[in-house]
């Protein structure tokens, strides 16, 4: 999907295009969504398999944790296995504190890996500090990989932040203590970014990022750091939370640096319920790309909340299972039909305001509210094409999506004859 600049999506803000594993970050690339395992990655089983239901829900990128020999070790496996299962998704690695080391000591895990990400806040400390993150700079030099320096305002380098504060004290006018963070959060991204390319990293294999809890801090630190460099940035609000709360918070930050031309890639960092779908962070993430008009995932549904006019249960039930039968078969449709994604189906209760809806979708249905006659007009391409009654409507309807898919993206040769009890008209 092409977003339309007239209603005010601004220009995508220039950064350098990196290749991370085959897929495109930056330079113009469609946003990517990414996620990360919560897994320990030494549980090679378990791993892969989060990593193929991230991937399968359609993760373009995937992070996991490097935090010991046994994790680093369990790399390649882990590749290896996915590989066998025919998913190619790029692994990135997470490493803090000694990731140096763990990459050092286990070449075949820095070989593997499609990225490395550290974090300048603890990559190394006082006089370990350049010694260690050079190690790491090295290494992604040796195997021709990129890196992301990720900052984080929950790690942040203590000494450039305590330099920052002094001078700033020193000022007439001070500025406040929060704009001083954000600024030791821009500098330090760029300052580590430039040591990297001093030691021969191109601008080309750089990616930057700089997280937040907050809504307005992440829009501020973003801003700022958009407006001093080319680099690719990863947009993610951290710590964002559980459920609508992580959900909303996530969308809002990210959504207004999108409408700004601001990212490149994205994850939504959410805290999933006990035992919970990790998956869940990938689909929102595409869902707001989608919404945005950035990019298309799946075919959208629309459908109206319901009011005193649609008493019935009816259309709820309708709207529930087209939405489940796309995500049924979304991964069919996506190999036998490029373009489905595309598509606006609309599932509507009433008269009010569902035939003018359901002309807007590519199918639509306007299904009768309270005392309206107990007939479901359906729209095809913007035209009423027939009318639905009896029992089986929610069947039919769901039949005729799949003989549209078929006809306008597939070999198909026509639409369904009407079934048995309905009137085309």
């Amino acid at each position: 999907m092409t977003a339309d600049r007239d209603i005010g999506l601004a220009a995508r803000h220039k950064t350098h295009a990196v290749d991370v594993g085959g897929v495109m970050v930056g330079g113009g690339a469609p946003i990517v969504v990414q996620s990360m395992t919560n897994t320990d990655t030494a549980d090679i089983a378990g791993t892969v398999k989060q990593i193929a239901d991230l991937a399968r829900q359609g993760s373009e990128l995937v992070r996991i944790t490097v935090d010991r020999d046994e994790a680093a070790k369990a790399v390649p496996r882990i590749h290896e296995q996915l590989r066998a299962r025919g998913i190619d998704v790029p692994i990135v690695g997470d490493f803090h504190y000694i990731g140096h080391k763990l990459l050092g000591d286990n070449p075949d895990c820095a070989a593997t890996l499609d990225k490395y990400r550290i974090n300048p806040g603890n990559v190394g400390f006082k006089d370990k500090k350049d010694k260690q993150f050079g190690a790491i700079i090295e290494l992604a030099l040796k195997y021709a990989k990129p890196v992301r320096i990720g900052v984080n305002w929950g790690s942040l380098d203590q000494e450039l932040l305590t330099h920052l504060m002094d001078d700033n004290a020193a000022k007439g006018s001070p500025l406040s203590a929060r704009a001083v963070m954000h600024e030791a959060m821009v500098r330090s991204a760029l300052l580590s970014a430039a040591r990297a390319e001093e030691m021969g990293l191109g601008a080309d294999r750089i990616i930057i990022s700089a997280k937040v809890s907050s809504v307005q801090d992440l829009v501020s630190v973003y801003t700022i750091l958009a407006a001093r460099c080319h680099y690719a940035l990863h947009l993610g609000l951290t710590e964002a939370g559980m459920g609508s709360k992580g959900i909303v918070a996530s969308s809002a930050a990210i959504g207004i640096l999108l409408q700004q031309g601001i990212g490149d890639t994205i994850r939504f960092s959410l805290t999933p319920e006990p035992g919970g779908d990790r998956t869940l962070e990938v689909r929102t993430a595409q869902e707001l790309l989608q919404t945005m008009g950035l990019r298309s995932f799946v075919p959208v549904v629309a459908a109206c909340p319901g009011c005193g006019r649609t008493t019935s249960t009816v259309f709820q039930e309708l709207a529930r299972d087209v939405q489940n039968m796309i995500q049924d078969r979304m991964p069919e449709w996506k190999t036998r039909y490029p373009g489905v994604e595309t598509l606006n189906f609309a599932v509507m209760g009433c008269i009010v305001n569902g035939p003018g809806e359901s002309k807007h979708a590519d199918v639509g249905i306007s299904l009768p509210g309270t005392g309206e006659q107990p007939a479901a007009p359906v729209f095809i391409d913007g035209k009423k094409a027939l009318t639905l009654r009896g029992q089986n409507i929610a069947a039919d309807f769901k039949q005729i999506v799949e003989d549209y898919i078929e006809k306008r993206f597939g070999q198909g040769q026509g639409s369904r004859a009407a079934p048995e009890g309905e009137a085309a008209e």
